[in-house]
């Protein structure tokens, strides 16, 4: 049993972690009534709670306002903030319902703010008072995160650098936010990964921390594309618009041909991917950030293939 003396002394080690850094959630939601419940109590559990949470239904008919109206009954840091119903689940729509939230922020001090999807969870008490500590020791880090969890697969993965953090819960730097201009509406998506480039062209540090772990419930991509092999073809599409190296998507899609879906998988992201390029689909994101990534990509490569050949070069 924890006495006040225990209590008193694991509050003074949290505060030398994070120091005054404080943090703020913005969580865009369009029908997650399945899922957003565990966002919440997640968020409760925390040892280091936000200033303020802002969580954005976008058009929700299913019943998830009625869920977050509750909690922020009994809650005053939770505010629900409604935006019009709409037919289409759009990917800049993310974006749009988020800069909503961010703006309900304008008269609040603090030093982080995060991006937390509807459809997360952690076990971890302590996983923004982890996170919200990276930022207290380097003032250089500009965005954080974690691994996460789908099913029985754990991102990131191989084929990605521990300076990707992906959108599930994406933290950034006040500082940091600001000058990358936030996130920026794209209608095929990706809007986290060009905030991590931004924020890396802008000299700021980008970092996933495998320490950590949330579970991310619904599969990447899911919400948007309900169909399977439309999704892969949709990935395949969204890597041609976000840059990726035609070398590197030839090595990525054929990994993914040796996990499920077997074959297809691989075979539809390669065909999205060069369809886009056959079409001369114009990218929306600047030729330095698509040079960025294409540099990123074959460091990581180049890596892979000379640890693979090294037993053979011995």
């Amino acid at each position: 049993m924890q006495t006040a003396e225990d209590l008193i002394r694991s509050t003074r080690t949290r505060q030398r972690r994070v120091g005054n850094c404080t943090y703020v959630l913005i969580t865009p939601a369009r029908n997650e009534a399945k899922f957003i419940e565990l966002t919440i109590q997640s968020v409760l559990a925390q040892t280091i709670r936000p200033v303020k949470w802002v969580i954005v239904s976008d058009g929700s008919t299913d019943g998830t306002d009625n869920i977050v109206r509750d909690y922020a009954a009994q809650h005053n840091w939770i505010e629900l903030v409604r935006r019009p119903e709409h037919k289409e689940r759009t990917f800049s729509a993310k974006a749009d319902a988020f800069n909503v939230g961010y703006h309900r922020l304008d008269n609040l001090d603090y030093e982080v703010i995060g991006n937390l999807d509807a459809d997360i969870s952690f076990d971890d008490k302590e996983y923004f008072e982890f996170l919200i500590s990276r930022f207290a020791e380097n003032p250089r880090l500009g965005i954080a995160g974690t691994s996460f969890r789908e099913g029985n697969i754990t991102y990131p993965s191989r084929l990605h650098s521990i300076d990707d953090v992906l959108g599930a819960c994406q933290m950034f730097r006040r500082e940091c936010f600001g000058a990358i201009g936030g996130y920026q509406p794209i209608s095929g998506g990706g809007i986290d990964m060009v905030a991590v480039l931004a924020a890396q062209a802008a000299g700021w540090q980008t970092r996933t921390f495998a320490e950590k772990l949330c579970i991310h419930h619904r599969a990447v991509g899911s919400a948007h594309c309900t169909n399977l092999l439309e999704r892969w073809l949709h990935t395949g599409r969204k890597d041609y618009l976000l840059g990726s190296h035609p070398a590197f998507e030839v090595f990525r899609c054929t990994y993914q041909m040796a996990r499920r879906p077997y074959v297809i998988g691989g075979v539809l992201m390669l065909l999205g991917y060069f369809w886009a390029m056959l079409c001369g689909v114009q990218r929306p994101i600047p030729q330095q950030l698509v040079n960025l990534r294409r540099n990123g990509q074959m460091k990581r490569l180049h890596g892979i293939l000379r640890r693979a050949l090294w037993p053979l070069s011995r």
